[in-house]
């Protein structure tokens, strides 16, 4: 039973990790026979003159106004406190806390299984290794940079030159919580507890090194929610995305590098700040 278990982890796994490669190759096929059907000498009509003036307005990033534009966001992210003043966003914001807050509390009975359990897992983690998760994070708006390029499609390029501003700016909040937190990782943890004293534990470990939140969660869901929403007319896209974000986010509790609140937080983050913030510029 324990080999037929381990067999269907190691090839979820694999799946999984073929799945960004997937997305981002169908993203360019798809993006190549639309390019393919379309006349030599399309007629513009009154929906394309509102999408062209749609893509005109959207045409306002590139590498030289991504710092003016990180520096904004960050000054609004950390300012967020005074919409708060203001009764705005109170009822996400609850939610978040919320949910947070129970996971907390949850936490303590939710990590010893996956300690105790670490060498049941062995082949899934291996394959859901920190290295390989952030390369499958930045393969797609690599890819769709490069794409873009190629094809001189400048909608393609902004999307991922949106990606990487969400992912810089969810990347700069995580950094600054885990070294407010220092939470101690459930893997640093023995499998015996305890694991109900971790905040403010980290010990002499660097700084960027806490729990809380995940960096790899919310710098998934920032990219995803930049994708999904940019290309939302595509049915497909959404679920690919937010299925990719999802999967590298439970995979950080599968490892014990991270607690479920850990992972919770930070795809609330991820997706908060590429939403409200990059996107709304």
């Amino acid at each position: 039973m324990l080999r037929v278990s381990l067999s269907l982890h190691s090839c979820t796994a694999r799946c999984v990790a073929v799945f960004a490669l997937c997305l981002s190759s169908c993203a360019l096929a798809h993006s190549q026979a639309i390019s393919a059907s379309l006349p030599d000498a399309p007629i513009p009509t009154a929906e394309a003159r509102r999408a062209s003036s749609a893509a005109v307005e959207d045409i306002d990033i590139s590498w030289k106004k991504m710092p003016r534009r990180i520096l904004k966001d960050q000054k609004d992210i950390w300012l967020f406190p005074t919409q708060l003043a203001r009764g705005r966003y109170w009822v996400p914001t609850l939610v978040v806390v919320g949910g947070t807050a129970g996971l907390i509390v949850a936490d303590p009975k939710i990590a010893p299984y996956f300690r105790k359990h670490a060498g049941n897992l062995d082949d899934l983690n291996d394959s859901f290794d920190g290295t390989i998760t952030s390369a499958e994070t930045a393969l797609v708006p690599l890819s769709l940079l490069a794409a873009g390029y190629i094809r001189h499609d400048p909608y393609q390029v902004n999307t991922s030159l949106l990606a990487g501003e969400a992912f810089v700016d969810s990347e700069i909040v995580d950094v600054a919580l885990k070294a407010i937190t220092q939470r101690k990782r459930p893997i640093a943890i023995p499998p015996s507890g305890p694991f109900n004293d971790t905040f403010f534990n980290n010990g002499s470990a660097h700084f960027s090194e806490g729990s809380f939140p995940s960096g790899h969660a919310i710098g998934a869901f920032s990219i995803a929610t930049v994708i999904a929403n940019r290309y939302h007319h595509h049915r497909w896209v959404p679920i690919a995305a937010y299925g990719l974000a999802t999967a590298i986010s439970l995979s950080r509790v599968s490892t014990s590098a991270h607690f479920p609140s850990d992972v919770f937080l930070g795809a609330a983050l991820g997706y908060a700040i590429a939403k409200f913030q990059v996107l709304q510029h």
